[in-house]
């Protein structure tokens, strides 16, 4: 749907906006939102609380283990109230911010804004600052290597010069954009459930077509193993030894970088977003990966970070690297030991005391057991396995493409509306227009 503009425009003097509304007032943010400069220092309040990117503002307990450490001493950290507005000087860019619903301290790196109320609606103070352009410039100022890990600060956003409509203007456009992002965020929901049943979905036909088999006919017997349950009759048991054995095998510094990913199995590094893990420039203690070597992360395999590489390359030395020990189905055992059935096993053979430091070892992996089929249903258990994942691939992709469809209409939205280049004034909050 097309949107009305307003009949007159002037100059918005500023970096960028477009021309706003003849009668809209421009003010520099520091003429409707103030710093919070406050400090824990006697640290007083022990509530520590975190931003997650596209999430907002949440207690540190529920961040779960990523990111940021809550520090040992709160003393240094900045105080937080209930309604103010804070901003990772880092990942403003990437969606690292939100309005508080608690009480509590966050990093001295964040920026802690009070809305001036006198000024500005506090839901049109967010709207702004959630204005994808907004972001894009005010980040523009900051220092670092990588533009959306630019560091700003109160300094970088307090000039920057913003369009202010009257008061009752103000409430139009917030019941507008409350009205119609709501309902994005609903159909965005939508697919992101389709998403994970999907992913549950693609789970129970791997794991039930290597651990069952494609016949259901078949005669049974027990396994043995009580997570295993019953298994095809013919099918041979063995143990993981059988099939792999340990190898180290350092000092390859000129070949590609790989590393594995519970959805993607062994790819090159350089291939995925990795902020968290970052190459080092001493590459000599990386590992030989070989095609057909088992790569596992001891770390997150029972997430499924594990797979039989494709591959020729080196990855790094924290991860188990085992070596093929003869000709066999290699797709077969990918497909095996990443399955849903295999993977909630690994916890159970890992030493730690919780998620975050759960360590599998190689000696323990390699005494798994496991049950094969002769190697021409194992290939075509394979054969089944690509393509109904190839499937399960295609209808993900177009679950994701709507969502990002969904989420550039959304910021779209938001960017027309504070920027005043659609006007909402006149249309009633029941009408369709998200599409």
């Amino acid at each position: 749907m097309s949107f009305p503009r307003y009949p007159t425009y002037k100059k918005s003097k500023s970096g960028w906006m477009f021309d706003v509304p003849g009668h809209w007032e421009l003010l520099p943010c520091r003429g409707f939102v103030e710093e919070r400069t406050e400090k824990n220092a006697d640290a007083s309040c022990q509530s520590y609380l975190s931003l997650m990117a596209n999430v907002g503002v949440i207690p540190y307990e529920e961040k779960g283990d990523i990111g940021n450490k809550r520090p040992d001493d709160l003393s240094k950290c900045k105080v937080v109230h209930k309604g103010d507005f804070v901003i990772n000087s880092m990942n403003y860019g990437i969606g690292s911010y939100g309005v508080s619903s608690y009480e509590g301290v966050c990093s001295p790196v964040y920026i802690i804004l009070r809305p001036k109320s006198e000024v500005i609606e506090p839901s049109f103070a967010f709207r702004v600052f959630e204005d994808k352009s907004f972001q894009a410039y005010a980040q523009s100022f900051g220092n670092g290597i990588l533009a959306h890990r630019c560091s700003i600060g109160w300094d970088d956003l307090k000039g920057i010069a913003v369009g202010i409509p009257p008061a009752e203007e103000q409430k139009s456009i917030i019941n507008f954009l409350d009205n119609e992002t709501a309902k994005i965020d609903s159909l965005i929901s939508k697919q992101e459930q389709l998403i994970e049943l999907l992913q549950e979905k693609r789970q129970a036909v791997i794991s039930h077509a290597v651990t069952k088999g494609l016949n259901p006919n078949a005669p049974m017997k027990v396994s043995g193993v009580e997570w295993l349950g019953e298994v095809p009759e013919h099918w041979e048991e063995a143990r993981v030894k059988q099939f792999f054995r340990p190898k180290k095998d350092q000092g390859h510094p000129d070949l590609e970088v790989l590393s594995v990913y519970r959805d993607h199995g062994v790819v090159p590094k350089n291939s995925r977003n990795d902020n968290f893990n970052k190459t080092p420039e001493d590459l000599s203690k990386y590992q030989l990966v070989e095609i057909d070597d088992l790569v596992i992360n001891k770390m997150k395999c029972w997430q499924g970070s594990l797979g039989i590489s494709q591959l020729r390359g080196i990855t790094s030395p924290d991860y188990i690297v085992l070596s093929s020990r003869h000709s066999q189905n290699s797709k077969f055992l990918h497909w095996l030991l990443r399955s849903k059935t295999y993977s909630s096993t690994y916890r159970a053979i890992s030493n730690g005391i919780r998620p975050s430091q759960w360590r599998v070892e190689s000696e323990r992996f390699l005494c798994l057991p496991v049950f094969v089929p002769p190697l021409e249903e194992q290939s075509s258990i394979s054969e089944y396995i690509s393509v109904r994942n190839e499937n399960f691939n295609n209808l993900t992709e177009l679950a994701e493409t709507q969502i990002s469809l969904l989420r550039e209409r959304r910021s779209a939205l938001i960017s027309a509306a504070v920027t005043g280049q659609i006007d909402v004034r006149d249309l009633g909050s029941g009408q369709e227009v998200a599409t």
